[in-house]
């Protein structure tokens, strides 16, 4: 319902300057320039102060009472109009002035026909829209996954499109607005400018999880020309469409929306499985031709073959000369992989141990022994027999394959498809594990599939997508979580989460929040001396050595855990993981604010308390 009233906006504000200015023929690019203001300025306070400050909770709050004083706004508005005569004595005129610029919004105004001007609208919507979900997939080797790189992302192209339609606004003033036809060129070689400086030999991009600080101004400047274009543009189209018609602009504005609306889907179900996101911008872009080709007669003939020689170098250099991080690495790395769907592109390449998974870029995990810690320790724990086990986060599947070692019933849950699909490239008995009854792959995001399932079991293993910080990570750390993930253990069931280290406040509120869920949780160091196993119950967890740790585990259990590490003393690596034990009270944060909850995700919104340590 509020996005619906949200639409309705510019004709209802339109028909107000209307009653108000008769002769005002631009009123739309006039409140478009204002609302992308705001949209700019309410993206950067939410994302870099207000949810820190105060919560998702209380920052719809103060949205709410942004809604509310702009009722008040208006009713004042409308209040003060009625009284001064305003509306009484233009109503019949300006309802007259209404029906004819409705029945010929561009006759006056626009070389174009209309039907033209509502297919640049949508198409302008569709490719934008569409290029930002590109965009977020193709910048991640650089920005990263951080929810303050979506929010710049976002942010550089909002500020951008102000810009543009500020420059238009100015150019109308001055009656200097450019064609369109000269607008539609620029976009052709605009649209292909992010794919140049998305370069390997320009950015810093890799697997790591830190973001290099020039190489993210420097990609997010490459699509300000597109989108500052765009922000002159669109207002234009709409203006020439309308002529100050309420209900004309409505329609121009609706078209324009319906691509903003279409364009993400296309682009995330249907081009980025199939297409790599060079080839998928490459493509989005090539249609602005075709409207440069139908609007192009209108300019001088050198000016026209100027541009669309420019335009043309753009896309060749695009094509011929420009390079990306996934051609780079498989290019460079050994036995590269690339696999596509509609939530991620999957990376894996490299031989023997040294193979390596990356998820848009991002290096998830390695073929490492505390992968198989993960379950083994919590089965290792486990009181009585263990008859079943969770993995959420599929990985490599070294936790899941680790768990069908005890001849437990085994589920795993993962997000993203060309994850589990990329099993049989680090684990050579992938197809045998496969075919293992006792296996189950769910592709689902595990807090759903935890709040949908009915199944009891054992163990719970949670290891979340690196970096601690990521986007959205806080939804498998949060006390919300636990909650949901405790519903689903058996009695003396233990759930096993792990931090990776870094921000040492971020592990702190991990351990809070599984304390307050759970009344006995037991933290040890990671075998390769790096993180943190935390191990939660409802029930005491009996303290074993290393020996007896070691003397639980089955058979084809014991030749797993050593399968890298063969000539290893297994109650000795036991004894090694004990002896990093930590206990819980001694971890938490005084401030018992320090913690992890879905209303304040703790770990991703950290750059004010950042500044402040």
């Amino acid at each position: 319902p509020w996005c619906v009233c949200m639409g309705a906006t510019f004709p209802l504000m339109m028909a107000y300057v209307r009653e108000r200015e008769p002769q005002n023929a631009e009123s739309f690019s006039f409140l478009y320039l204002a609302n992308v203001l705001g949209a700019m300025t309410g993206t950067l306070l939410t994302a870099l102060v207000l949810v820190e400050c105060l919560g998702f909770r209380h920052t719809l709050w103060v949205a709410a009472a942004g809604n509310l004083l702009i009722a008040a706004i208006s009713v004042w508005l409308g209040q003060r109009s009625a009284e001064c005569g305003v509306r009484r004595s233009l109503s019949a005129e300006g309802g007259v002035r209404s029906a004819e610029s409705a029945s010929t919004p561009h006759a006056t105004r626009n070389p174009q026909p209309a039907a033209f001007i509502l297919w640049i609208l949508f198409w302008t919507g569709f490719a934008s829209m569409a290029m930002e979900v590109v965009w977020i997939r193709a910048f991640a080797p650089v920005v990263k996954t951080q929810v303050y790189s979506f929010a710049l992302v976002v942010a550089a192209y909002l500020a951008a499109t102000f810009v543009g339609s500020l420059l238009y606004r100015r150019h109308l003033a001055a009656q200097a607005a450019r064609p369109t036809a000269e607008l539609l060129a620029l976009l052709c070689a605009a649209a292909f400018l992010p794919i140049l400086v998305n370069d390997p030999r320009w950015v810093k991009a890799d697997w790591l999880c830190v973001p290099d600080p020039w190489s993210v101004v420097l990609v997010l400047a490459s699509i300000c020309p597109f989108c500052a274009i765009l922000g002159y543009l669109t207002p234009g189209l709409v203006d020439q469409y309308a002529g100050g018609s309420p209900a004309a602009a409505g329609k121009g504005y609706a078209v324009n929306v319906l691509g903003c609306i279409l364009g993400p889907l296309f682009a995330g179900y249907i081009l980025l499985p199939w297409l790599s996101e060079r080839a998928a911008l490459l493509l989005l872009g090539l249609p602005f031709f075709g409207f440069y080709f139908l609007t192009g007669k209108h300019l001088p003939a050198r000016r026209r073959l100027g541009l669309g020689l420019a335009a043309g170098a753009a896309l060749a250099c695009a094509l011929f000369f420009s390079d990306s991080y996934e051609n780079q690495v498989l290019r460079s790395e050994k036995n590269a992989v690339v696999r596509r769907d509609y939530a991620a592109s999957v990376l894996s390449y490299g031989e023997g141990l040294q193979k390596l998974v990356c998820v848009n870029g991002i290096g998830m995990t390695t073929l490492t022994p505390v992968t198989k810690f993960m379950v083994h320790l919590p089965l290792a724990f486990h009181r009585g027999p263990s008859e079943s086990a969770l993995v959420i986060c599929f990985g490599m599947g070294t936790t899941y394959r680790s768990a069908l070692s005890w001849g437990v019933k085994t589920t795993a849950v993962e997000l993203v498809p060309s994850v589990t699909e990329s099993f049989g490239f680090f684990h050579a008995d992938a197809e045998r594990v496969l075919q293992d009854p006792k296996g189950r792959i769910v592709i689902d995001d595990g807090r759903r599939y935890l709040e949908r399932t009915r199944d009891q079991y054992d163990v719970i293993v949670i290891d979340p997508p690196p970096p601690i910080e990521a986007a959205g990570s806080s939804l498998l750390y949060s006390t919300e979580f636990y909650e949901v993930a405790k519903k689903r253990l058996n009695p003396r069931g233990i759930l096993q989460a792990w931090y990776p280290g870094g921000d040492m406040q971020a592990g702190r509120a991990i351990a809070r929040s599984l304390c307050e869920c759970f009344p006995h949780v037991l933290l040890l160091g990671g075998v390769e001396d790096y993180g943190t196993h935390l191990l939660a119950s409802m029930e005491p967890i009996p303290l074993l050595s290393g020996a007896e740790l070691a003397a639980r585990l089955p058979a084809e259990a014991k030749q797993d855990l050593l399968e890298w590490n063969p000539g290893q003393d297994l109650a000795a690596w036991f004894n090694h993981v004990l002896a990093r034990q930590s206990p819980a009270e001694q971890v938490l944060d005084p401030d018992p604010w320090v913690r992890i909850t879905d209303d304040r995700p703790f770990n991703e919104y950290f750059l004010l308390r950042g500044r402040q340590l």
